[in-house]
């Protein structure tokens, strides 16, 4: 379990890492390069829709790649997804300028910015399949958290090498060749997570409905005809999660550097060290989340975040870099208590033959919900004004209210077997 778990963990990271260095750069430099006749503003709120196209096309990619994880096995999945996602961000470090071939440029970029997303979008159904699929019921969330701990470990690379090139280049440097080098680098990344996968085993859920004949014939109609509304729930429960992690890792960076005047580097600092504190929470709360149950921790994670979105808001505000490491802290732990369990909870919600399409579509589709729109909205209602910005409190607080109500009205997943067995442990205990 150790090792499939460790395999799913370095693939989620890579390709999480190649999602977030996009989000970072369109906040920090590519509205000026690719969007050079708007006002810094519209500049801004170009990129981040370049940026909102990847999550358009996040399930468009659970989809196609649920597809393939239903009816020909969970590991094609992780293998494809990783070469997509890695070879489109190469080639987005690669890409001319508007300077250079004009109109094109941004053409490209949404171009790339959508199969980057495509492959992201299997990458979580067939990382987070191959753990819990392959895990003991009594510690599935714990196994299935490895790959929800991938994004922040992701993120800290993306962010890592951004910062590196941020601080030991002069502006006009990073704006010429700088920011692409972590780009760059997804190449290498890709490839070094290609030859941890190659030695994975399909998941014995998988091979017992191949050698069954059980598969579905056709995963997505029988998801959307069955299962609708279930998928919409489980979209709308999450979206609340990636609206506070981009408000916090990609529209935080904008509005400080801009709004607040914080040197970029500080800003990238400051959001990293609560990812840092982040990672480790995640796994905490899952051996939680084995004995409490996946929904009791999600609602605990909606109502924090309800009453923490203000505050954080008022401290970012300050512009003082403890102060906005605090905010972001206190949303970073609201988001690990909600996706601590996740991994585990969306499997377990779908049978195993519609079980990548559905789980990865709900999940996919809460970052259209939350995490595309999210740095447009965001950037849109703080533009103007003095003060912290009250206006993106209340639409994460609204978003909080909405994903509390989805997960009030899913039902809990905690193996029934489990749980029998621990009633009979209780039957049996001497009074």
């Amino acid at each position: 379990m150790l090792r499939l778990a460790t395999a799913s963990l370095a693939g989620t990271a890579i390709e999480f890492y190649d999602f977030a260095i996009y989000g970072t750069a369109a906040a920090l430099v590519l509205g000026p390069l690719f969007f050079p006749s708007f006002s810094p503003l519209a500049g801004t709120l170009a990129a981040f829709g370049t940026f909102g196209v990847g999550f358009v096309a996040r399930p468009v990619g659970a989809v196609v790649f649920g597809h393939v994880g239903d009816r020909f096995g969970r590991r094609p999945v992780l293998f494809s997804s990783l070469i997509l996602t890695g070879a489109t961000t190469v080639a987005v470090g690669c890409l001319p300028t508007y300077d250079s071939i004009g109109i094109l440029a941004p053409v490209l970029l949404i171009l790339l910015r959508f199969l980057q997303g495509l492959g992201l979008g299997g990458e979580w159904g067939g990382a987070v399949l191959l753990t819990a699929e392959h895990a003991p019921a009594h510690r599935r969330a714990l196994w299935a958290s490895f790959p929800q701990t991938g994004p922040s470990i992701g993120f800290l690379l993306a962010n890592s090498v951004m910062l590196a090139m941020s601080a030991g280049l002069t502006d006009a440097q990073f704006t010429s060749w700088g920011w692409r080098v972590p780009f760059w680098a997804a190449g290498v990344l890709a490839a070094a997570g290609l030859l941890l996968r190659s030695s994975l085993e399909e998941t014995p859920d998988f091979k017992e409905m191949a050698a069954t004949g059980e598969r579905a014939g056709a995963p997505f109609t029988e998801v959307v005809r069955d299962h609708w509304r279930l998928v919409l729930l489980t979209a709308g429960a999450l979206s609340l999660g990636y609206a506070l992690v981009y408000t916090m890792s990609t529209w935080s960076l904008a509005y400080g550097t801009e709004h607040l005047g914080v040197d970029r580097t500080v800003m990238l600092g400051c959001v990293m060290a609560a990812v840092v504190l982040k990672g480790p929470l995640i796994p905490l709360a899952a051996v939680l989340g084995d004995r409490v149950g996946r929904r009791p921790m999600c609602l605990v994670g909606c109502a924090l975040s309800a009453l923490w979105t203000f505050p954080m808001m008022a401290l970012l505000a300050t512009g003082q870099p403890l102060l906005m490491f605090l905010g972001f802290l206190g949303g970073s732990l609201s988001f690990a208590s909600m996706f601590s369990v996740i991994g585990a909870y969306l499997p377990e919600l779908y049978a195993p033959q519609v079980r990548c399409t559905g789980a990865a579509l709900g999940y996919n589709l809460a970052g259209v919900f939350g995490g595309a729109l999210t740095p447009i909205v965001a950037t849109a209602v703080s533009s103007s004004g003095e003060g912290p910005p009250w206006g993106v409190a209340a639409y994460l607080t609204g978003m909080a209210v909405v994903s509390l109500g989805c997960f009030a009205l899913l039902p809990e997943t905690r193996p029934a077997a489990v749980r029998a067995a621990e009633a009979e442990a209780r039957g049996a205990a001497p009074a």
